[in-house]
């Protein structure tokens, strides 16, 4: 590539590394800020020195770090439950051949095509049928496995050497044995790739605890943040705005950690057959 080429190259990934990155930097300067100064014209390009007095207003509004318990909870266990459970099926669908195999592979593969919306009515009647309206199973047990789960974890699992799992069989380990001492310490790329794309699907989950959760105690992160906007009165954005920096705190740490494993992952077993 001619210099000229790079240097261009170079400045148009600049740019949409500043147009992607200011929406956070704006959101981080916003929760140092005064009301006033929030919505000031041109906007405020430098951090101000009213963070404190802005927790303190979002702690006095709502119970922020309960909600934000809670969200780690319930993203935490659907997305152990959820890295288990998917790789579980896609090892039985990659390596067992056992009738109706690709009539079940393909089902999967079909809800991966249905909007959330259209099963957010017969889910909320099978919570309300079993009871679980307003309480954690409802936010966990719908997710505990997902259809791109098991085809991500199918699609590597079909590249796991079948000799490795011979020779396990023949030492004399059960087949839950193979799965849990030979072939899931080998998947730690594809585990850590879907644990880390769950996460941040349940973080930011918001239409589902909004239908089936109504206690302010049990809420979610996302629905405490817009019971900050729907109470009565005027809205205080400089509370909101540190809120929202707050909550995109685990987001930032999980990414920044584990962010090599997101393409290794999810795309190492997109040439397999």
């Amino acid at each position: 590539m001619s210099q000229p080429m790079r240097l261009i190259m170079y400045i148009f990934l600049g740019v949409g590394a500043l147009v992607t990155l200011y929406p956070f930097y704006w959101t981080l300067t916003a929760a140092t800020l005064t009301e006033s100064e929030i919505f000031k014209s041109p906007p405020r390009l430098f951090p101000g020195g009213n963070f404190a007095d802005n927790l303190e207003a979002l702690s006095r509004s709502v119970p922020f770090m309960r909600a934000l318990l809670n969200s780690i909870f319930v993203s935490t266990v659907t997305t152990v439950t959820t890295v288990l459970l998917s790789a579980l099926a896609g090892y039985a669908f990659a390596k067992f051949a056992f009738r109706g195999r690709k009539v079940l592979f393909a089902v999967v593969l079909g809800t991966l095509m249905l909007p959330t919306e259209i099963m957010i009515v017969p889910l909320f009647i099978i919570m309300l049928q079993l009871g679980w309206v307003d309480s954690y199973a409802a936010l966990i047990v719908p997710y505990l496995v997902t259809g791109f789960g098991v085809f991500l974890m199918r699609q590597q699992m079909m590249g796991f050497p079948n000799d490795l799992i011979d020779a396990a069989r023949i030492d004399g380990n059960g087949e839950l044995g193979v799965f849990f001492r030979v072939v899931l310490p080998n998947m730690k790329a594809a585990c850590a790739a879907l644990g880390i794309v769950t996460f941040m699907s349940q973080w930011g989950n918001f239409l589902w605890p909004l239908v089936v959760i109504s206690t302010p105690e049990k809420f979610t992160y996302p629905l405490m943040l817009s019971s900050l906007v729907r109470q009565g009165g005027a809205v205080e954005y400089g509370p909101i705005m540190v809120a929202a920096v707050i909550g995109l705190v685990p987001l930032v740490l999980l990414f920044f950690f584990f962010q090599k494993y997101i393409v290794s992952g999810v795309f190492g077993g997109s040439l397999k057959e």
